[in-house]
């Protein structure tokens, strides 16, 4: 804490709008530490508020326009990208879908405060082709509830984060150690957990090869596309006799699922 005051106070608003601009890509460099560190220098006359403020949201923006044009161009495929190195990679693309589906383009004035969304949200916006004015509109509201959020914590509570940085500075190495063994152990925890679960599916899946033996055999077999709502649209090509249901259709209506046949079911 004590060296982002002064490489703050050294580089001001640049290095602030470097580091969102570089986080909002994608890097692994935490906004929260460093926009309450400017707001705290906000609160103490060091630094303007609104500059600090302009600077980070023109930096976000930027940033967002890159994956909407990215969303916009690649298609799902940036979705499946991002969603394949997050943490939970199974339950990501469907549950932050499921999100944007049901809110729509007001899903961006709060995507920034949800790690899983925020890293999708605004591809999911090019890929659906929002309109661009009505994409800025409500990813700039957003983008400025979020960065005032941050900058206003840190402005309000200038006195308790010098404390904590006194303290901080006091433990020093200690505490880096100490917060790299926590995400490690959390990283760690999820790893296991994941892997717990493919060991529990894996008894019940198919190949894509043993499936197409089956089919070219002749073999009775209901298919059935469970993908998404999104993706489908956004990908309409389905195996050939499958039969596109929505998973929650699934789990409320079994009866749609025929009793003298094999099933196989498939998504993202």
């Amino acid at each position: 804490m004590p060296s982002l005051f002064e490489t703050l106070l050294r580089h001001g608003y640049l290095f602030l709008a470097v580091w969102v601009f570089l986080e909002q890509l994608g890097l692994p460099l935490p906004s929260f530490p460093i926009l309450l560190t400017a707001g705290a220098l906000c609160g103490a006359g060091r630094m303007n508020f609104a500059a600090a403020l302009f600077s980070c949201t023109g930096a976000t923006i930027l940033a967002d326009i890159t994956w909407y044009e990215l969303g916009r161009r690649k298609g799902i495929k940036i979705v499946r990208l991002l969603c394949r190195i997050s943490l939970e990679p199974d339950s990501c693309v469907r549950h932050t879908e499921g999100i944007f589906e049901k809110q729509g383009a007001k899903s961006l004035m709060v995507a920034k405060f949800l790690p899983g969304l925020n890293a999708v949200a605004t591809p999911l916006a090019g890929i659906f082709q929002m309109r661009l004015r009505r994409f800025l509109l409500f990813d700039t509201i957003g983008v400025v509830l979020w960065l005032g959020s941050y900058l206003g914590l840190g402005y309000f509570f200038t006195d308790q984060i010098e404390l904590i940085a006194h303290h901080a500075k006091a433990l020093g190495i200690w505490l880096v150690f100490l917060l790299v063994f926590a995400f490690a152990a959390y990283i760690l925890y999820k790893f296991l957990a994941r892997q717990r679960f493919l060991r529990e599916l894996r008894v019940s899946r198919i190949s894509v090869d043993e499936l197409k033996e089956k089919i070219d055999s002749g073999e009775a077999l209901s298919i059935v596309d469970l993908r998404h709502s999104l993706d489908f649209q956004a990908d309409p090509e389905t195996i050939p006799g499958a039969v596109h249901l929505d998973s929650k259709e699934l789990s409320t209506k079994s009866d749609l699922l025929p009793r003298d046949r094999e099933v196989v079911l498939y998504c993202t």
